[in-house]
C-alpha cells in the first residue's frame, strides 16, 4: 500500500520539522532574558501602589481584586495598605469584606502576635469605621 519512497519521504519531513522546531527555543530564550531586567518593585513602592489603587477604588469588585492581588504576594500587607483597604470597604458600603481583611490578615502572619500587633495598629482605624473583627462577631 506504502511504497518505500513514501515511507522515507515522510520520515525526511517529520526530521526536518523537529529540527526546525528544536531551533525555536533559543528566540524565545533571548525575549525571556530581556523580559527579566525590569527592576524589583521595593516594598515601599509596593506599599504606595495599593494605598493609592485603594483610595480610588469605586465598586465592590474592585476592591476584592485589589484584595486578591495585594494579598496573593509572598508578604504581608503594610498597616497603611490594610487601612486604606478598610476605609475603601466603608466607602462602598461593605461591611462583609471589610471584616475579611482582618481574617486575610490573620491567615497571612506568621504568628498570632503579629496578628495582634496588626490590630492595635489598626484599632483607631476599626474604632471609626465601626468595625468588627469575625471574633467579635461570635465566629471561631
Amino acid at each position: 500500500m506504502f511504497g518505500i519512497r513514501t515511507v522515507l519521504r515522510s520520515a525526511a519531513v517529520a526530521r526536518t520539522g523537529i529540527a526546525r522546531i528544536a531551533t525555536k527555543p533559543s528566540s524565545v530564550l533571548a525575549q525571556r532574558r530581556m523580559y527579566s531586567e525590569q527592576p524589583e518593585e521595593t516594598y515601599e513602592q509596593f506599599t504606595n501602589r495599593y494605598v493609592k489603587f485603594f483610595e480610588n477604588v469605586d465598586d465592590q469588585f474592585e476592591l476584592q481584586r485589589g484584595l486578591n492581588n495585594c494579598f496573593a504576594y509572598d508578604l504581608v500587607p503594610d498597616v497603611a495598605i490594610c487601612e486604606a483597604a478598610l476605609r475603601a470597604a466603608r466607602r462602598i458600603d461593605d461591611f462583609s469584606t471589610a471584616v475579611r481583611v482582618f481574617e486575610a490578615l490573620q491567615i497571612k502572619v506568621d504568628k498570632p502576635s503579629q496578628y495582634e500587633d496588626y490590630l492595635q495598629a489598626l484599632k483607631p482605624v476599626k474604632d471609626e469605621l465601626g468595625l468588627l473583627t469575625k471574633e467579635e462577631l461570635g465566629f471561631k
